[in-house]
């Protein structure tokens, strides 16, 4: 054949007829960011993911939008992590996901679960802040069973919730089963290293208290031993008054903490006004990574984050 032309066409054709990657056959939707970010791994190079509660928003006040409505009603696959963390998500996954495989990866086997702490030096959990403005006392352990729901923050935790997300992906999309599965032990193999990373990362720091104003990182402190000694939890909508600002300083005098961490919808000068005439630092953890953009990349972010975040504030 030397017509250059010829080639050129015998060339295409072949091509026509390689072996590639078919688009996902299926709509999915996650609810929060690190659960989004996981979903995005496992679909890789097949189709992204929708996300409900994007930028900084947080899951505990956010209102469902028109676009969220919309991307339930036709979506074939909803991850969220469930009641206690997502309770907006309830009535609509109800009324409009109704033709979609709804799950709630609190269920995802093989997941560590830990109960709220309450008493002592940790300020009861804010029930109210969690269920979107409901008071505490209308709650009772049925509600989320008292788990602490942030349980991405445990690696672990992660690594099984990616394995639920590969076989519901694969049982949902047989087509792409092969992609989904590699995918699924690529990610898996990226955790585990992850996890040795932020183990050497956070050791030299691990037994130097801290104080946190929302108790929302008991996986992060289990898996790793750092020492996390009493939570303030106040609303990040409300300023506190005088005579609270009076106790969360005499708490963190009290507890002698190294660092007093925030969350970046604080006011950074509440925490000099509680740190004042303390040793503490300040320092800021964001546990759902609202301030990082949305995708695949946003989990280990988030982890490392975390990590240095302890590692600059408590390092002497």
């Amino acid at each position: 054949m030397n017509n250059p032309r010829l080639r050129l066409l015998a060339c295409a054709t072949a091509l026509l007829f390689l072996p590639s990657m078919a688009a996902a056959e299926i709509r999915v939707v996650a609810s929060v960011k690190p659960i989004h970010s996981l979903v995005s791994a496992v679909m890789n190079g097949i189709g992204a993911p929708g996300l409900i509660v994007e930028g900084a928003a947080s899951p505990h006040t956010y209102s469902l939008k028109p676009s969220n409505a919309s991307a339930l009603q036709g979506a074939d696959v909803v991850f969220w992590v469930g009641h206690g963390l997502e309770a907006f998500l309830e009535k609509p996954l109800e009324a409009l996901a109704g033709k979609a495989k709804v799950v709630a990866l609190e269920d995802a086997p093989g997941l560590e679960k830990l109960a709220f702490r309450e008493g002592g030096a940790f300020d009861a959990h804010d029930h109210a802040d969690d269920e979107g403005g409901k008071p505490a006392e209308e709650h009772d352990e049925e509600d989320h069973g008292g788990t602490d729901m942030h349980l991405w923050l445990d690696p672990m935790n992660a690594k099984a919730m990616a394995t639920e997300i590969e076989q519901t992906l694969v049982a949902a999309d047989p087509a792409n089963a092969e992609r989904y599965r590699a995918n699924g032990q690529a990610l898996r193999q990226e955790i585990d290293a992850l996890d040795k990373e932020i183990a050497r990362m956070v050791a030299p720091v691990a037994d130097r208290p801290s104080v946190v104003f929302h108790d929302a990182y008991q996986y992060f402190e289990s898996r790793y031993k750092v020492r996390i000694v009493g939570s303030i939890t106040v609303s990040p909508e409300t300023m506190p008054g005088a005579e609270r600002i009076a106790e969360i300083h005499a708490k963190v005098q009290e507890l002698k903490a190294a660092c007093v961490f925030a969350e970046p919808q604080f006011e950074p000068k509440l925490i000099a006004v509680v740190t004042e005439g303390t040793d503490a630092k300040s320092g800021t953890l964001d546990p759902a990574g609202g301030a990082l953009e949305a995708g695949p990349a946003l989990y280990p972010e988030l982890m490392r984050n975390l990590a240095r975040s302890f590692v600059d504030c408590l390092a002497k």
